[in-house]
């Protein structure tokens, strides 16, 4: 069956991709170096990303160290982590830059929470999106004589469940998202 399908499913395999991605964005007061992922640098006139100029290590839950290999770009990737606005102030020592995670408030918590809701909903409505093409694109071939009247009924079960099965993993994701923003 899934073969059948694949059309659909590498759509919704993609939603899932950019949902994981945005989510990776939202800070959720523990280290995690991939929110760091789309800061740029201008290095050599060319917007290089962090991860390319520097080592960067998580010594601590709530603490990013980044060690450029070349220390003379320390002030840049400081103005680069400023101007992607993270929410977080770079502590330049003329060595590292360090990146402290304060512990996030109550009310922030919440607010972040209601981010990666809107968020996973937008993740549904483009499951649901392709459902409904691909739903489509079945109908005007029924219509067309393609395929029976039972056919298309099958296939719109099928594509149903597999629809249900992509809108569950997104609740999922969206969960364990909001439960690591929870975390005290």
């Amino acid at each position: 069956m899934q073969n059948e399908y694949k059309h659909i499913t590498d759509k919704m395999d993609k939603t899932i991709t950019v949902l994981k991605e945005e989510l990776v964005g939202i800070r959720a007061g523990r280290a995690n170096p991939r929110l760091l992922d789309k800061v740029t640098v201008e290095y050599y006139g060319v917007p290089t990303p962090i991860n390319q100029l520097a080592n960067i290590n998580v010594p601590e839950a709530r603490q990013i160290v980044i060690q450029p290999w070349d220390p003379k770009i320390l002030q840049d990737i400081e103005k680069a982590i400023n101007a992607a606005n993270l929410g977080l102030n770079p502590n330049n020592d003329g060595k590292v830059i360090r990146l402290i995670f304060p512990p996030l408030t109550e009310e922030r918590r919440v607010e972040l929470t209601k981010q990666v809701k809107k968020i996973g909903e937008n993740a549904k409505v483009a499951i649901r999106q392709v459902r409904r093409v691909a739903l489509e694109n079945y109908k005007k071939m029924k219509k067309n004589g393609e395929i029976t009247e039972d056919d298309l009924k099958a296939t719109e079960e099928d594509i149903q469940k597999i629809t249900d099965d992509y809108i569950e993993d997104i609740d999922k994701i969206i969960e364990a998202k909001i439960d690591e923003i929870m975390e005290v």
